[in-house]
This record gives structure tokens, sequence and C-alpha cells, in this order.
């Protein structure tokens, strides 16, 4: 598992890997950016489903709950077939400008 911090944010990504070995290892990793934003790169898996998707649903409400931002990327799923529960962006830069625009709405207490 590869995390690449930045400031605040995290970044998370790990090639060549099952996407059930990928959530055991951020899960056994979170402790270590509990307290950053976190922006997991799902890239390197070519098949993903909704289902898949949800599958970090857990992990998104706990950060989010802490007040802190949860981006998944990934270009594989429809975006009309995301969940409201989670927040899935195309492109790493859109991840950002996601966490930026969250920080802004939670210093505005919106």
């Amino acid at each position: 598992m590869i995390f690449d911090s930045d400031g605040a944010t995290t970044i998370v990504f790990q090639e060549d890997i099952s996407l059930q070995k990928f959530l055991k290892n951020l899960n056994e990793g979170f402790p270590k950016i509990k307290n950053d934003h976190i922006i997991v790169n799902l890239f390197s898996f070519s098949n993903l489903t909704t289902d898949d998707l949800m599958e970090f649903y857990q992990l998104s409400d706990t950060h989010r709950k802490a007040e802190k931002s949860f981006v998944l990327v990934t270009d594989k799923v429809p975006y009309d077939q995301v969940p409201e529960a989670l927040i899935v962006v195309p492109t790493l830069q859109e991840a950002q400008d996601i966490i930026e625009m969250e920080e802004i709405e939670r210093d505005l207490d919106l």
C-alpha cells in the first residue's frame, strides 16, 4: 500500500492486488492516516462495480463523521450508478477540488 501525503491530504493506491486485499490493507493502514483527508486512487482496478465501491462505505462514513474528506477516484463506474453516500470522481484533480470545497463548507459551518 502506498500513502502519498501532501499536507493534510493522503492519496492511497496500490498496484497489482485484488480489491479485497486492497481494502484489508487500507483498513490496517487507516490509523496512520485517519487525521488526513483521504483520496483513494482506484485506477489500478480495471473492473469495478457499484457493489465494489460500496465496500468502502463503512470506512468512508466513519471518516466523514470525523469531519474529514474521503473521496474515491475511478472512471470505471458511471456516475449515475454511484450511491449518494459515497463521493466518487473520475480524476485526482477533481478529488482535490472536492476536498477544498468541503473544507470551505466546514469552515463556514454549512
